[in-house]
């Protein structure tokens, strides 16, 4: 009965963390694309200074 229980637990953690995972590639997207356009803006800014 325990043993069973215990699964059952660590199958329903496993699905709940599921999308948990996912939120991660996103984030890191998101991290890459606000350092591109800080990039973009760092080169502007030095072509713009005389």
């Amino acid at each position: 009965m325990h043993a069973s229980l215990r699964l059952t637990i660590a199958l329903f953690l496993l699905l709940a963390m599921t999308p948990l995972l996912g939120a991660c590639n996103t984030t890191a997207g998101l991290g890459k694309d606000i350092s591109a356009t800080g990039q973009a803006i760092q080169a502007g800014a030095q072509k713009a200074t005389p």
